[in-house]
């Protein structure tokens, strides 16, 4: 099934496997898109707010871990309708959806905009492009045509670039970056849809996966990571997955799974490995649940990361999932792209 080029192309009917494959155009595109703006250094920020909701937040996750230890200044995330109180005049707000039409999203934008935070935001036009044009507030406006999920790219590589524009951080990361594109170009060559199942890595994962529900776990900078192929698993492939993060989840999860065996032989669990960045106690509580899941779930699968630097090592990672999302799509026949039950959720909300 995953081999049958005519097959798969009946199920994928908005060609979305195109769409991961130009995933290293977006980043070159995003980078591209920033260089030609102008945007100022701004010299007075206490705290970075990313301001966003699904496929268009977890950019902000990715980003927070990024520099965790690179920055002096506090990173938070917003998926609320409400900025946090202490948002203020020396706050950063980087507001992203991909529609431009998110109301939660707007909603904190608006509140962003109240409290006098210095902002910026990203999308593909909607009201968020308004707004701002509207407000004298900067907008980068990227492509159309994308599923927000299938977007991130340029979420990532056009925030970075902000940073770096505005003053916040330097050009550490072009090395990085030309890095992270030779890896990710290494991945569609390993994982396109003419490489046979028998010597691709996506197509073999995937069909580990199949029947099952994929229960990720991640941890330092894999931890959005993890969160990042949950999602995708539950709107690419259409199935209940979760995610959790080592070692909070051996202070409570493992209970469940010593004692739960009847259920647990459903789940298959994924664990990202790094033989250069785990310390001695990770390696051990990995290869603790290593042995403990071989016993009680039906597959473990380890995953393990690509690059030298961070930033090519967590979204070389990430990337790989986007692939094995798509090929479980396919063995489940079901298109990846359409995501009707959010869409219903949409149209009610917006009859309120």
């Amino acid at each position: 099934m995953l081999d049958d080029l005519e097959f798969i192309s009946k199920i994928d009917k908005s060609n979305q496997i195109k769409t991961i494959e130009k995933f290293p155009f977006q980043i070159n595109e995003a980078i591209e898109i920033v260089d030609k703006l102008q945007i100022d250094k701004i010299f007075k920020i206490n705290n970075i707010i990313f301001n966003g909701m699904g496929g268009s937040a977890i950019s902000g996750d990715i980003i927070k871990t990024l520099f965790i230890n690179r920055l002096n200044i506090p990173i938070y995330v917003n998926r609320s309708y409400n900025l946090p109180k202490w948002a203020n005049k020396n706050t950063l707000v980087i507001t992203q959806s991909y529609s431009g039409n998110t109301e939660e999203t707007l909603s904190a934008f608006k509140q962003a905009y109240q409290k006098k935070c210095k902002t910026i935001s990203i999308s593909s036009g909607g009201k968020l492009k308004e707004y701002c044009q509207n407000r004298g507030i900067t907008h980068v406006k990227i492509p159309s045509g994308y599923v927000p999920r299938g977007a991130i790219a340029y979420f990532i590589f056009i925030s970075l670039k902000i940073l770096e524009k505005i003053g916040l951080t330097t050009n550490i990361l072009k090395i990085d970056i030309e890095e992270l594109i030779e890896i990710a170009k290494v991945i569609i060559k390993d994982n396109n849809l003419k490489i046979p199942k028998d010597k691709n890595p996506s197509k073999k994962i995937a069909q580990q996966i199949f029947g099952s529900i994929p229960q990720i776990y991640g941890w330092d900078i894999y931890s959005p990571i993890a969160k990042r192929w949950s999602t995708q698993f539950n709107e690419n492939s259409k199935l209940i997955s979760k995610f959790d993060i080592v070692s909070e989840s051996n202070h409570n999860d493992l209970v469940g799974w010593s004692q739960n065996y009847e259920i647990s032989k459903k789940f298959s669990c994924i664990l990202f490995r790094d033989k250069y960045l785990e310390s001695i106690y990770m390696s051990n509580r990995l290869d603790f649940m290593k042995t403990l899941y071989s016993d009680v779930a039906a597959n473990i699968i380890e995953i393990e990361a690509k690059g030298k630097n961070t930033i090519s090592k967590m979204i070389s990672t990430m990337y790989l999932g986007d692939f094995i999302s798509f090929y479980l799509a396919i063995l489940r026949k079901i298109d990846p792209t359409p995501v009707p039950i959010i869409d219903e959720l949409k149209e009610r909300i917006n009859s309120i």
